[in-house]
């Protein structure tokens, strides 16, 4: 039978490991992309091949009449005018705040399909980001930037009814999660996660407080890819 010092010590040293190895990987994750790659790798080489991958971003009866952007080494600009109000894109990490670990992480590729509140309300950080970006800013020139506009209502607040698609199977949202899930987003003023009980338990409503564009953005996983099939 295994002492009560000998139980501690096992413990104490399982918890040291484990608390290292976590240290380790978050000095890691923090590290991983410090500094923008070259432009050339957030581009997309084929202008419809990008098409195509924003599209994914929501159902074929959504995207298909929906404005598409494509991003160029001066921002984004749009490759296909849209009749029924959303607009679809490929978003690269810096679409997320500064403070996003993978902020210069130049293998995401996020398909986001946006309805036309969101396009006036949430698309505009978003744009001005990528732009920032392409020019070479640094993440401290990005945020204050960001800051000052936000400060001026240079960019609007966030309005009732804003939400995007985010449904595509070919998504790569990061490192660790890829594709994830397929997902519905909302964009609410404010920091008011609380009054949609998101991640309560039971809750399927997921929040991520983005203080530096101070909005909340709710998200909602759903069973089925924008192509219909069923999502793990």
């Amino acid at each position: 039978m295994l002492t009560k010092t000998v139980v501690l010590v096992a413990v104490s040293s399982l918890i040291g490991l484990v608390g290292s190895t976590l240290q380790a990987r978050a000095q890691a994750e923090k590290s991983a992309y410090p500094a923008a790659a070259s432009l050339d790798q957030y581009l997309m080489p084929d202008s419809n091949a990008e098409i195509a991958l924003a599209r994914t971003a929501a159902p074929e009866s959504v995207s298909g009449g929906a404005e598409v952007l494509v991003l160029g080494r001066n921002g984004y600009t749009t490759a296909v005018k849209g009749t029924n109000g959303f607009v679809c894109l490929v978003e690269r990490g810096f679409a997320a705040g500064t403070d996003f670990s993978e902020f210069w992480n130049p293998k995401n590729r996020s398909p986001n399909c946006v309805n036309a509140a969101a396009a006036r309300a949430y698309l505009p950080v978003v744009l001005m980001r990528a732009k920032l970006a392409m020019a070479g800013k640094s993440k401290t020139e990005i945020a204050e930037a960001i800051r000052s506009a936000v400060d001026n209502k240079q960019l609007p607040e966030a309005e009732p009814g804003a939400m995007s698609y985010m449904l595509s199977k070919q998504q790569y949202l990061n490192d660790a999660a890829k594709n994830w899930r397929p997902h519905l987003m909302w964009f609410i003023p404010g920091d008011v996660s609380k009054s949609w009980g998101a991640g309560l338990p039971g809750s399927p409503i997921l929040a991520d407080k983005d203080l530096e564009d101070r909005m909340t953005i709710f998200m909602v996983p759903v069973g089925h890819w924008s192509d219909g099939t069923t999502a793990p």
